[in-house]
């Protein structure tokens, strides 16, 4: 990787400002203690999920390799912390039912030997069927595992060049943030071929700030513990917070593009305020659905019912489920109150709204995610249109197989379709005009050659079958 002179790379990490760990000094391992004068040498780019699971793995197969991540020095519009694997959007890693999307992309990841998913156990709190976690902790975890894996130099600098030398490569998991010279190089390598998007994240509100007599905790259809709190609405109050929101001020876009608020927004992390102009009852049928909920207060289910997931795990904070925004900070003060149960919250952090960029990957990426024209320069992450936490993390394991394979001289096949992972990857690879990010579920897998009509008993089947062949594939 060629750098200018003056920007001279910083190889030490303080674990205190890696989310609340302790104050001792974590030291960064050079490339050479575990892999040797003949061992693939990557570098990697970002250190957010996607490039601290590549990173990793690349580093337990032997490889050399440079984690270069520009914070502390630069910060994107949506990160605030100098720890490796910031989650921005929400603390949620969602289902982990084998039977559901995103718990098949788990078991698979496991078979894999995803390093997050440890991390992430390590730093649980209570979700229902879900896998959340404590931010802050999981941060910390997984700076620490890359702090402390031999074979691993970090790099605190920006980088503005993708350039690596004969016989290694690049992965570039700068996450859909990436902005300024490295943006301007990967527009230059790509042909400015890629599509932008508006993605956004919910408020946080202080636990002791809620109206608890107004509020429930129970989990949908009294799945595993009471983890969620429920803010049940009645039909009147529903019609009332409707009219409000639809109506809400929303705050200026910071983009050059003129009529920015017209751009594209990403179906996957809807503002509210989008979904309330798409109709009355569209909250209704998302993240305000009532089902599998009763009021105890009632005795019948609510008209409709905000949840709120537990941000910490102290239980400090909660996070408002769905309630991705971009309204001015003073109307989702005013908005969001007239929900029960919020009128004096709290705000721990307010929503915002950022511009996402994604690479055109169909007409970019072959399937071992490296650019069609620069076969020693891999994408993995958000920014190849991999959308969602695990996936993108997922997205990570997969690009530096394909590194590591193409450095050591070897052919790489992409997971079988029927996984979870192989189908990702071949939406995103596939000729596609309306091209778009996807994330895990189960309508991209191919259907079962025998016809399942039961829903839960067809995700079953799909599920198993696509575990069986990723094992295969994965050789375990």
């Amino acid at each position: 990787m060629k750098n200018p002179p003056a920007r001279a790379p910083a190889v030490s990490e303080r674990a205190g400002a890696c989310g609340g760990d302790t104050a001792k000094t974590l030291r960064a391992r050079g490339a050479g203690q575990a892999a040797g004068p003949a061992a693939a040498r990557v570098t990697v780019l970002g250190a957010g999920l996607a490039g601290c699971e590549a990173a990793l793995w690349l580093a337990g197969q032997g490889a050399a390799v440079r984690l270069v991540e520009q914070k502390p020095l630069r910060f994107s519009p949506a990160h605030k912390s100098e720890g490796f694997a910031e989650l921005v959007c929400s603390n949620s890693l969602k289902a982990e039912r084998p039977d559901s999307a995103s718990g098949l992309l788990k078991a698979e990841m496991r078979l894999l030997g995803s390093r997050l998913l440890m991390a992430a156990e390590s730093a649980r709190v209570a979700a229902g069927g879900a896998l959340a976690v404590d931010r802050d902790r999981f941060s910390a975890a997984v700076t620490r595992m890359v702090l402390q894996t031999p074979g691993i130099t970090v790099e605190r600098r920006e980088e503005t060049a993708i350039a690596p030398p004969e016989g290694e490569a690049v992965i570039v998991a700068t996450g859909p943030l990436t902005e300024g010279a490295l943006a301007a190089e990967i527009a230059r390598l790509t042909g400015g071929q890629s599509l932008s998007f508006y993605d956004a994240a919910a408020p946080i509100v202080t636990a002791e700030s809620l109206e608890m007599q107004r509020i429930f905790a129970a989990s949908r259809y009294g799945r595993g513990e009471a983890d969620y709190l429920n803010c049940p609405m009645d039909k009147a109050e529903y019609e009332a917070f409707y009219e409000a929101l639809r109506t809400a001020k929303r705050a200026p876009l910071h983009t050059v593009d003129e009529g920015a608020q017209a751009l594209a927004v990403y179906e996957g992390c809807m503002p509210i305020e989008v979904m309330a102009r798409r109709g009355a009852d569209t909250m209704r049928f998302g993240p305000l659905r009532p089902v599998g909920l009763t009021d105890p207060r009632t005795g019948h289910r609510p008209w409709a019912n905000l949840q709120l997931r537990r941000e910490n795990a102290e239980g400090s904070l909660y996070n408002l489920v769905g309630f991705q925004t971009n309204l001015v900070f003073g109307e989702q003060k005013r908005v969001f109150g007239l929900i029960p149960g919020l009128a004096n919250a709290e705000y721990a952090r307010y929503g915002v709204m950022h511009r996402n960029t994604f690479l055109n990957s169909p007409r970019l990426l072959a399937d071992d995610l490296s650019l069609k024209e620069h076969p020693s320069v891999f994408f993995a992450g958000q920014i190849t249109g991999f959308e969602g936490y695990m996936e993108s993390a997922a997205c990570g394991l997969l690009a530096a197989r394909g590194a590591l394979a193409r450095l050591r001289g070897q052919p790489f096949a992409p997971p079988p379709p029927e996984t979870m992972l192989g189908a990702l990857l071949g939406y995103i690879t596939a000729e596609n005009k309306d091209f778009q990010p996807m994330g895990a579920n189960m309508g991209i897998l191919p259907p079962l050659k025998t016809p399942v009509r039961d829903k839960r008993e067809r995700y079953a089947a799909l599920s198993a079958r696509a575990q069986n062949a990723m094992r295969a594939w994965a050789g375990r």
